[in-house]
């Protein structure tokens, strides 16, 4: 499959994911679209409310990438991987992890984004928790957020309390 690190599929994903953001009891917060897979930052009411805001996120996401690959059939080749965030150290580090998964994917390339860099296929132009952003995120963090907003102290506020994320941080490979 091709990658979906591109514009146009980049669009498809971004309105999968506004029109799926907050349903169920489910609440879709930030995202990062890699080549060939998507990871997110979510919060839900309840395990329920998880396993329908995701199916229903899953069926938008193949129904609507099929269309634009101009292909049919599976796509996602297996169901998400949850976990339970409980402190705000781990969800300081989640948030870090999935907004800066591009340099991560570059430094293992051996390449490098330059300084203060966004990556553009995520919600992080729109992320309001760097801490040394030097400019402003590309042309689309001035439409409307494709994310809703945290309910949860953690994802609120709590996280701050182990400081903001550097925009230029890479996370550590899992």
């Amino acid at each position: 499959m091709t990658s979906l690190r591109n514009g146009r599929a980049f669009r498809v994903v971004r309105e999968c994911i506004a029109a799926g953001r907050e349903r169920f009891g489910f609440r879709l917060i930030e995202f990062s679209l890699q080549g060939q897979h998507l990871h997110l930052v979510c919060e839900a009411d309840d395990a329920r409310a998880l396993a329908r805001g995701m199916q229903g996120l899953s069926v938008r996401l193949v129904r609507h990438l099929n269309r634009h690959l101009g292909r049919s059939g599976t796509l996602l080749q297996d169901r998400y991987h949850g976990r339970l965030l409980s402190t705000p150290t781990e969800v300081r580090n989640v948030l870090a992890y999935v907004l800066c998964n591009a340099r991560k994917h570059a430094a293992e390339r051996g390449l490098r984004h330059e300084r203060g860099w966004v990556d553009p296929f995520s919600s992080g132009p729109h992320f309001g928790g760097w801490c040394d952003l030097i400019r402003p995120p590309s042309t689309y963090a001035r439409g409307p957020r494709s994310t809703a907003p945290p309910r949860s102290w953690l994802l609120r506020a709590g996280w701050k309390r182990r400081g903001l994320i550097p925009v230029d941080s890479v996370p550590a490979s899992r």
